[in-house]
């Protein structure tokens, strides 16, 4: 996979973002914000993420994404590590990332990308979404919230 910034001409992988993020309020957002970078497979975008300046020398990693027929083949990991390389060469010191209580797969990865749990931000997505939000039978309630330094 080729993993490349996103161009100002190009347009958001929006089909991508909202597989990690249903809300596409809060994806334009933070896409307004951030930085985009997408993975590229075969000349498909298969991947995206998105990293958000959040304090000083801190960045968040606040979208991952994968197609669905090309999951389970690494590509998540490779955006994750690329993402942490990016923020060290951006002379960033840390790294921040939220997801879901019933986000099982999402929570595997990420530790084993180096990153801690740090807290819970309890009912974030009753709070912040409008529809209900369900993975493998789990309701998704709380964000559970993981950081490195880098």
């Amino acid at each position: 996979m080729i993993i490349r910034p996103l161009t100002a001409e190009e347009p958001s992988p929006m089909n991508l973002l909202l597989l990690a993020d249903p809300s596409e309020k809060i994806v334009r957002e933070y896409l307004e914000l951030g930085k985009c970078f997408v993975g590229e497979y075969e000349g498909e975008v298969v991947g995206v993420y998105v990293l958000l300046p959040t304090r000083p020398e801190t960045v968040e990693l606040v979208n991952v994404a994968v197609a669905r027929d090309h999951q389970s083949k690494g590509f998540g990991a490779q955006l994750v590590k690329h993402a942490i390389e990016t923020a060290k060469v951006d002379n960033y010191k840390r790294m921040e990332i939220g997801t879901g209580n019933s986000s099982i797969g999402q929570l595997a990865l990420y530790q084993k990308c180096g990153f801690r749990i740090t807290g819970i931000d309890r009912d974030f997505y009753l709070r912040h979404y409008d529809q209900e939000i369900f993975e493998d039978g789990i309701q998704c309630c709380d964000m559970i919230r993981l950081s490195q330094n880098l």
